[in-house]
């Protein structure tokens, strides 16, 4: 059943709702990441998609995302301030393109970008611009038009706004904004010619069902960076009791979403450390790219840490002596 799907898949027919529930139900998993790895092998060769995110506005935000440590609604301890020192983010910058990173994004904290925060990032974008070779991506809310086109402007190439979760799960995340107001944002973003990434966070107690739903909805929306965050459960936040979700289901995850987007990079990011070793497995279960280094509010694995890992999967990585 599985060579069968993954042959139809090669020949461009997309994978139904029905059946990827049933084969995340029923396959043997074995044989699952193995196929969902040679699908990968044959659409993206050994190519390995790197990007690193810096926190450019920490804290203080405005919306009640449960998972989060920067929600000013919850009484948890995190690390405050308006703008990123220059200086830092560009060396920061510097750092993971040595590595073979090629994306660099500043991520804000907040609904939405302010005007004067955005007018400070053009400074950031220009020295980033001039002292590395690195493409360069925002993560900054909701958008306006307006605020797309001067991110365009200022040299950005792709915006980032995750869906977090499927639709019919979003109510039980936030209620601050809602699904559909991150998805006006994706189409404000691509309107104004940015690339788009987007992806969720896997383990909030979502159904699988709810999982492949959220695969789903991010096809419709013919998004080609899919980054799958793992929970990680911080302390003080309405998610810090959730019980984490097994290795197997994971990469049942990791092979799925590769299965119902075989086009897509689909990125590893925040949590994957909580796997251990174990998050080997999942670059030999269908995914194909990574945010690495420090995340927003946990620590990742160290960036050399990453880079031997993938080596030995047999990634191709081009490291910059720039």
């Amino acid at each position: 059943m599985i060579e069968e799907t993954i042959l139809q898949i090669l020949s461009g027919k997309n994978l139904q709702f029905d059946e990827a529930f049933e084969l995340a139900r029923t396959a043997d998993p074995t044989e699952l990441y193995r196929a969902a790895d040679e699908l990968r092998k044959k659409l993206h060769n050994n190519s390995l998609d790197l990007c690193s995110i810096v926190n450019a506005k920490s804290g203080k935000c405005s919306e009640d995302c449960k998972f989060c440590a920067q929600s000013a609604h919850y009484d948890v301890e995190v690390v405050t301030y308006d703008v990123v020192d220059v200086a830092q983010a560009v060396q920061l910058a510097k750092e993971n393109e040595q590595y073979g990173v090629q994306r660099f994004s500043l991520v804000t904290a907040g609904r939405t970008v302010s005007e004067r925060h955005l007018e400070e990032f053009r400074t950031l974008y220009k020295q980033l611009s001039e002292q590395t070779g690195l493409l360069f991506c925002a993560s900054m809310g909701l958008l306006s038009r307006e605020k797309a086109m001067k991110l365009k402007e200022m040299g950005v190439t792709r915006y980032h706004c995750n869906l977090e979760t499927s639709r019919s799960y979003f109510p039980s995340v936030c209620t601050t904004h809602t699904w559909d107001e991150k998805v006006a944002t994706i189409k404000i973003a691509r309107d104004a010619g940015l690339d788009v990434c987007s992806g969720g966070i896997i383990g909030m107690g979502e159904s699988l069902a709810q999982r492949l739903e959220l695969a789903f909805e991010l096809r419709e929306l013919d998004i080609l960076s899919i980054p799958l965050n793992i929970l990680t459960p911080i302390k003080d936040t309405p998610f810090a009791h959730m019980q984490p979700l097994s290795v197997g289901e994971v990469l049942t995850c990791v092979a799925m979403f590769r299965l119902i987007n075989p086009l897509a990079v689909i990125r590893l990011a925040g949590g994957r450390n909580l796997l251990g070793d174990e998050q080997r497995k999942c670059f030999t279960a269908g995914a194909n790219g990574a945010i690495v280094g420090n995340y927003l509010t946990t620590v990742g694995n160290t960036l050399s840490e990453d880079i031997e890992m993938f080596r030995a999967l047999g990634f191709d990585l081009k490291i910059n002596q720039r």
